[in-house]
């Protein structure tokens, strides 16, 4: 292992070793490269680097009161609104210059240096940051604790002496053990200093794995092609790229998206498109996971949605991590907002075992902005953020994992990803999300996913895989709390994701033996179940309903009430229900009573009135929801019995779903639902034969 330096060193180009790497790096292997990225905008650049206007008290991107109340934010450090202007720019090169007497920050997202997760998952101790710049200034080098403090670990003068001069520091990973980041801050002197490259490097060999890239697409051809063509650009990237399979389950195939012959052309033998029926995600990225185990000539499969923007320098970050880490592990990416380029939806997820329920690892937090509240005004983002699982918009996962633990549950989508991460986990496989790999997604947000289509899997997947993982013997409060989501599409007057939601949990009770079988076939029914209720038949132009209006005005025009407190909520929950035993107003089935943004959509709103056109949250559509006293009791009644039976049986269908669960999940039934054949030699659960080509 690498020893502290007994003081930090600066050499000039003319002194160092000539070779084409540096000897500061012999022997030793970069795992994370300083970004400049001029060419992006200018908020999404905050995202690499930062102008300091400021070291005094207070974070003038955040409001006071917020910082009060959520008691997170450092107020240490002041960071310029406008980007680098006055301060710094960014050359065609990908040089910073830094402006005399002014200051630049690295101790951003993709820049700073995440030691803490180092710490933790490596048997490494020391950490080598090597920058060369020049001109005239100073390097200072700071680190964080996990309660959020900032303490400066070094500080070098650099003289201008108008050549390259290079800064190795040694800087151990000791103090990092319940988290903090290492970064740098580089400040002009009487004159401009220029960063010219910056590393973090660890004494490892050089790298040699190999990696395939699995891409799951469904009418996508532009964002898969532009997915493509980048990977094509980046040499790093394809260097230690085996493959990349794209699995085209749609209709709009890339391969006739007028950018792909170029981009096939370019990636050559290292591109593989694959046909197959639509099997939704897991049917995609399970295919991805049968062909590379298959060949058997990659070291990890990087899982990437079809539509997501990808920093790829990630993916080189992401392999090192899983080269380097001291047990085999899953490396996954964070998730930005593909709309709002600097807001993370996503930075660690857990699963709620009473609940069993996703949601952020504690204490981090869902959308939370770099931008208005960077790193160093952030003090949960210094805690090590340990997960269950990552998403599959950017998850590396280790051949062996699939080699041990079998393919993806046969889920089409939702909740296949944390099944895998959780199954990996008690197979001895962590999952880490690692802080500088990610990509950009459109984020769940602007997707209606628990009340359109997607509830059946929402339901059915949520339940299946509380009954592979839960520590519970009845599911914790799963089964009470279904039964109330249930109640609540009820009042909303949303009866067909009700009536879904119902044939996911008879779906679950009939076992594990048809998921295979729903993957190619549910999805259709589906649709055709839900095309019976008014409020799955959405259209485009408002003006196609009925004008919103009342028979007879509300009592002193008095609206439906929007609580914001719990005890509000709670009133118009409870007057909501009795309402459903009342006849609706036959005037409001003419007319709808009101048209409802989608923001004010709640349920507990939607229970007070006989109808009312609802927008979708993609703001292009809208639907009329129309009460029906008979279906809400022909729902509710069934409803309750399907959920006591659940409940009874949930420890004698946990015991059948684990047992299952080695055979669903194995290629050769993963291969009969391809419609290929099922072998793989020598690979997961010993299987014969080889796989199947499209």
């Amino acid at each position: 292992m690498a020893t502290p330096s007994p003081a930090p060193t600066a050499t000039t180009a003319a002194e160092a070793t000539p070779s084409a790497v540096p000897a500061s790096l012999e022997g030793r292997r970069v795992v994370q490269r300083t970004l400049m990225r001029g060419e992006l905008e200018l908020d999404v650049r905050s995202l690499y680097l930062w102008a300091v206007t400021s070291l005094g008290s207070g974070d003038p991107s955040s409001d006071a009161a917020e910082q009060q109340s959520k008691n997170k934010q450092a107020t240490n450090y002041q960071q310029s609104d406008v980007g680098l202007q006055g301060y710094a720019r960014i050359t065609d090169d990908d040089t910073v210059v830094v402006e005399p007497g002014r200051r630049v920050t690295f101790g951003a997202y993709f820049n700073a240096f995440p030691a803490a997760y180092w710490r933790r998952w490596s048997d490494l101790t020391h950490v080598r940051l090597r920058v060369e710049a020049r001109g005239e200034g100073t390097l200072i080098v700071y680190r964080s604790t996990a309660r959020g403090h900032v303490l400066r670990t070094e500080s070098v003068e650099l003289a201008g002496t108008g050549s390259a001069q290079e800064v190795v520091l040694d800087l151990p990973l000791a103090p990092f053990i319940d988290g903090g980041w290492y970064w740098f801050d580089l400040e002009g002197g009487e004159t401009e200093i220029e960063l010219l490259a910056a590393d973090w490097s660890f004494p490892a060999p050089a790298a040699t794995s190999r990696l395939s890239i699995g891409i799951t697409t469904f009418n996508r051809p532009d964002f898969c092609t532009a997915q493509l063509v980048a990977l094509s650009r980046s040499p790093e990237v394809l260097a230690i790229v085996d493959e990349i399979i794209v699995v085209d389950q749609g209709t709009q195939q890339v391969a006739d998206d007028p950018g792909f012959p170029a981009v096939a052309a370019a990636l050559g033998d290292k591109l593989r498109v694959l046909r197959q029926p639509n099997l939704g995600g897991s049917g995609g990225f399970s295919r991805a996971m049968f062909e590379t185990v298959a060949k058997g000539s990659a070291d990890y499969l990087l899982l990437l949605d079809d539509d997501v923007v990808c920093e790829l320098e990630g993916i080189l970050r992401a392999v090192a991590f899983a080269d380097l880490a001291k047990q085999t592990t899953l490396v996954g990416g964070h998730m930005f907002s593909l709309y709002d380029r600097t807001v993370m939806h996503a930075y660690g997820e857990s699963i709620g075992k009473w609940r069993w329920f996703w949601g952020p690892a504690a204490p981090s937090i869902h959308s939370h902005d770099w931008a208005r509240i960077p790193l160093r005004s952030t003090k949960w983002l210094h805690r090590r953020i340990d997960v269950d699982y990552n998403g599959w918009w950017m998850c590396l996962i280790p051949t062996e994992v699939i080699r041990t633990i079998g393919l993806s549950a046969p889920m089409f989508i939702k909740w296949d990803d944390a099944e895998f991460g959780l199954r990996a986990g008690r197979a001895g496989f962590p999952t880490v999300s690692l802080p500088g790999a990610a990509v950009w997604h459109v984020p769940w947000t602007e997707k209606d996913d628990t009340i359109d289509w997607q509830a059946y899997f929402h339901q059915r997947n949520r339940l299946i895989s509380a009954l592979l993982h839960s520590p519970y013997e009845h599911g914790g409060r799963l089964v009470q709390e279904s039964a109330e989501n249930h109640v609540k599409r009820l009042m909303a007057m949303q009866y067909s994701a009700g009536e879904i939601i119902m044939l996911a949990i008879e779906d679950v009770l009939a076992g594990p033996e048809r998921m295979h079988r729903d993957m190619k076939e549910r999805l259709a029914e589906i649709r055709a179940i839900r095309q019976q209720h008014a409020d799955a038949q959405p259209r485009t132009d408002l003006d196609v309903f009925p004008v919103a209006k009342l028979e007879k005005p509300r009592r002193k025009d008095r609206g439906v009430p929007n609580p914001t407190d719990r005890v509000g909520k709670i009133k118009m929950a409870a007057t909501g229900l009795v309402r459903q035993v009342t006849k609706p107003r036959e005037f409001g089935q003419i007319h709808p009573e009101a048209v409802v943004p989608h923001v004010d959509q709640k349920w507990y709103r939607l229970a007070h009135f006989d109808s009312a056109i609802v927008s979708a949250a993609d703001g292009v559509s809208a639907a009329w929801h129309k009460r029906d006293r008979a279906e809400f009791s022909r729902q509710l009644r069934r409803s309750t019995a399907l959920h006591a039976r659940l409940y009874k049986e949930w420890p004698a269908l946990a015991a059948r779903y684990r047992d299952a669960m080695p055979t669903i999940t194995s290629p050769e039934a993963w291969a009969e639902t391809f419609g290929i054949d099922g072998g793989i030699g020598g690979g997961i659960g010993g299987g014969t034969g080889q796989a199947g080509q499209d």
